[in-house]
């Protein structure tokens, strides 16, 4: 019987056998990498969108907090601060297990120009690439803010409507003005009631504004009077156009307050035997017996001499034809044929009230037009008080997209509508918010 022997395999098998173990290994390790790649990559494009919008907000709150302080050192460490806020609360630490690290934000001053940069870093462990010998990434991102110079003049409505919530309405005011930075943004004070006021003229050389004393101007300021939005647009646009060409600030803002529908036009009335009152006449409705003469460049002052009624031989002969409060020789601003409202130059029996009243209305609205062609922006604030109440005239002034006079040509502000003196803070918050957005 023929027994049979085992056979031996053949040495080169061996070999054949090796180099398969050893290419699959290689393999592995190639897909190992592949898969690794794919999975951290796409961990780490997670990270940097994540590190993108983290140092955004920061760079945007940076530049929204460089107002807060009286010198460029106080400004920049609650800018910083702010920064840093903001960045930690978009990207906690240990974010898909990164270690985030902000740098110091940059805050740069020059020329009325503040320029923020913020730039982060998160290095994040890597999973399957270690095989290949890596163990972790670091992802960067940066961002930068540049808050613009500002030029603005904040006219707030003092006339007697305001009595019951004024003290109020100035600390409003105040807080309002914290928004804004003393050292960089220029900013004038106007307020208005029967006639206009420029309490704190706009600095027309250097930049900057002196928020204290600017703040103890509104404290101490009294109400009284009628409401004559003309002048108080007036003192505004005179005050930006005071600043020379080369000076002008890159944003050019009025914010206007008011709680009432005007009711008083100041003009160089025209009178019997070639004479003239220049200031103002109220009107509170197109029936109502009309008042005056006021003085157009006080609060609340009537006028006495030859211009201490509107009786006799003193009362107007005719509508003047133009807005000449300040210039008798005045031809900007169209009284008679003014529109949206009908004026006549009429002033016998009830014409007087009624053509007051109607250009009362056209005259701030053609002042707004003309500011907004200049590319001043125009921001109100309307609360719905004891004076009466047009939310359209606000709307218009400012130009917004739902007004219904609204010009796409012109520069489009906001209107904030304070249903209730609780609304006031707010509405100056939303405000301010806004002439900050639009400044970067």
């Amino acid at each position: 019987m023929r027994t049979l022997s085992p056979r031996h395999p053949h040495p080169g098998h061996y070999r054949q056998r090796g180099q398969i173990t050893i290419i699959a290994a290689l393999t592995m390790i190639g897909l190992a990498g592949i898969v690794g790649l794919a999975v951290d990559a796409g961990m780490a494009y997670v990270t940097k969108a994540r590190l993108n919008a983290a140092v955004d907000s920061a760079a945007v709150a940076a530049a929204r907090a460089v107002t807060n302080g009286t010198t460029q050192a106080q400004q920049t460490a609650a800018a910083q601060q702010a920064a840093s806020d903001f960045f930690h609360a978009n990207f906690a630490n240990g974010y898909l297990r990164g270690t985030p690290s902000l740098n110091t934000p940059s805050v740069q001053f020059e020329q009325g120009k503040v320029t923020i940069s913020v730039s982060a870093t998160s290095t994040m462990p890597l999973t399957l690439l270690k095989v290949l010998g890596f163990n972790n990434v670091a992802v960067a991102a940066t961002s930068t803010s540049i808050r613009k110079d500002l030029d603005m003049i904040f006219v707030i409505d003092s006339s007697g409507s305001m009595n019951p919530v004024w003290s109020t309405v100035r600390s409003n005011a105040n807080s309002f003005l914290n928004q804004f930075s003393p050292t960089t943004d220029r900013v004038g004070l106007v307020h208005f009631s029967s006639g206009g006021l420029t309490d704190v003229a706009i600095r027309t050389t250097q930049r900057g504004f002196d928020r204290p004393a600017m703040q103890t101007k509104i404290t101490n300021m009294s109400n009284g009077g009628n409401t004559n939005y003309a002048e108080g647009l007036w003192q505004a646009r005179d005050q930006l156009n005071s600043i020379p060409q080369t000076n002008r600030s890159s944003l050019r803002v009025v914010v206007f307050f008011s709680d009432g529908r005007p009711n008083t036009l100041a003009a160089t009335y025209p009178l019997n035997g070639n004479r003239t009152c220049v200031g103002g006449i109220t009107a509170s409705s197109t029936t109502a017996t009309p008042s005056g003469y006021y003085a157009f460049d006080k609060q609340n002052t009537t006028l006495t001499g030859n211009c201490d009624s509107l009786s006799g031989n003193k009362a107007p002969t005719q509508m003047p034809t133009y807005y000449n409060a300040h210039n008798a020789s005045d031809t900007e601003f169209l009284i008679v044929g003014s529109k949206p409202n009908t004026v006549t130059s009429a002033t016998n029996g009830n014409n007087l009230a009624l053509n007051v009243y109607n250009a009362a209305t056209n005259v701030p609205l053609a002042m707004a037009s003309s500011m907004r062609d200049a590319g001043m922006y125009i921001f109100t604030l309307g609360l719905d008080g004891n004076g009466g109440f047009d939310a359209d005239l606000l709307r218009n002034m400012a130009n917004t997209a739902d007004a219904p006079q609204y010009n796409s040509k012109q520069p489009s502000g906001i209107y904030c509508y304070a249903a209730t003196i609780n609304d006031l803070r707010p509405c100056f918050a939303k405000l301010a918010s806004e002439i900050l957005r639009i400044s970067k």
